[in-house]
């Protein structure tokens, strides 16, 4: 199981990285997903996608004893952007090959197991017992 789990940890911090670049190299991609009440879209695409490259590299290298915070760094990331999601649902924005109703609401179904990738694959769940 060790081997899976490190395999789901490094897909994942790779997965995040490549966000991170997508973020910056085609930007307009990612605009579709800014919520029209938040200030600066372009900003809010810059700064999302660096923190994508940060968290990513840090699923990648972050130490043993370290991973699970940063597990759950990452899952509150993934929920931090939930509501651009689903602000391109409601606003029928088409990007990322999303162009129909759908295909976008598909796409939110994901977002909790993202959260639960993030929470697995880092070793994140024995920081939430604690925490009862």
């Amino acid at each position: 199981m060790h081997a899976v789990r490190t395999a789901a940890r490094l897909l994942l911090g790779a997965f995040l990285v490549a966000a991170g670049v997508a973020h910056l190299l085609v930007p307009a991609e990612f605009l579709a997903q800014v919520p029209p009440f938040l200030p600066a879209p372009a900003a809010v695409v810059l700064v999302s996608g660096v923190v994508e490259l940060g968290v990513g590299a840090a699923v990648l290298v972050a130490p043993a004893r370290l991973r699970p915070q940063v597990g759950l760094v990452v899952a509150v990331l993934f929920v931090l952007v939930f509501p651009g999601n689903v602000s391109q649902y409601v606003t029928g924005t088409d990007a990322f090959g999303l162009d129909s109703d759908g295909a976008r609401a598909t796409r939110l179904l994901f977002q909790p197991l993202l959260v639960a990738w993030a929470i697995w694959a880092c070793g994140s769940l024995v920081l939430l017992r604690r925490t009862r």
